[in-house]
C-alpha cells in the first residue's frame, strides 16, 4: 500500500493570498478613481438665501430690498425700477465632459414711482421658454420678455 502525502507550502499560500490582496487593491483603487471623477455642480451669479423673498411683502421700500437681497447683479427702469437678481445652476455628471445647465433663474423685483415694492417675480427656463414661478404665467408677448431674453443668453455658455 503507497501512502501519497501532499504538502502544501507556505510559499505557495503566501502567493495567493497576495494575489488576492493585490486583486481586491486593484479593484478598490478603480472604484475610487471613477468615484473622483463624477458629480460636480457649479453656481453662477446671484444665490438667493432661503426665506429671503418671504421677508419682502408688497410696498416695502428699495432699502429693505437692498438690506435683505444685497445688490442687484442688474437694474432697469422701464416704468419704474426693476432688480434683478441673475443665477445659473450647471453640473457634470463626469469629469471632462460639457456641463448642463440645470437651472436658470431672474428674480425680478418690481417697484412703482415711489420706489416701495409693486411685484415680485421669479423667472426660470423650462424648455427653452421664460416662466415665472410665483404667478405660474408664462408671457406670450410684450416688453417683459424682450428685456429678460438678453439677459439668458448673456448667462447661457453656448
Amino acid at each position: 500500500m503507497t501512502l501519497i502525502v501532499q504538502k502544501t507550502s507556505k510559499a505557495g499560500e503566501n502567493r495567493l493570498t497576495r494575489r488576492s490582496a493585490l486583486r481586491a487593491a486593484a479593484v478598490i483603487l478603480t472604484g475610487a478613481t471613477l468615484a473622483a471623477c463624477t458629480g460636480e455642480q457649479f453656481q453662477k451669479g446671484y444665490i438667493l438665501p432661503p426665506g429671503a423673498l418671504e421677508q419682502i411683502p408688497i410696498g416695502a421700500s428699495q432699502d429693505q430690498v437692498l438690506i435683505v437681497m444685497g445688490t442687484p447683479s442688474t437694474v432697469a427702469t422701464l416704468s419704474g425700477e426693476v432688480f434683478y437678481y441673475i443665477s445659473q445652476r450647471s453640473e457634470r455628471k463626469v469629469a471632462f465632459l460639457h456641463q448642463q445647465v440645470v437651472d436658470q433663474r431672474v428674480i425680478a423685483i418690481y417697484f412703482d414711482k415711489d420706489r416701495r415694492v409693486q411685484r415680485i417675480a421669479n423667472y426660470g427656463l423650462q424648455d427653452g421658454r421664460i416662466f415665472d414661478f410665483i404667478s405660474r404665467t408664462t408671457p406670450t408677448s410684450g416688453q417683459e420678455l424682450s428685456y429678460l431674453t438678453p439677459l439668458f443668453k448673456i448667462i447661457s455658455p453656448r
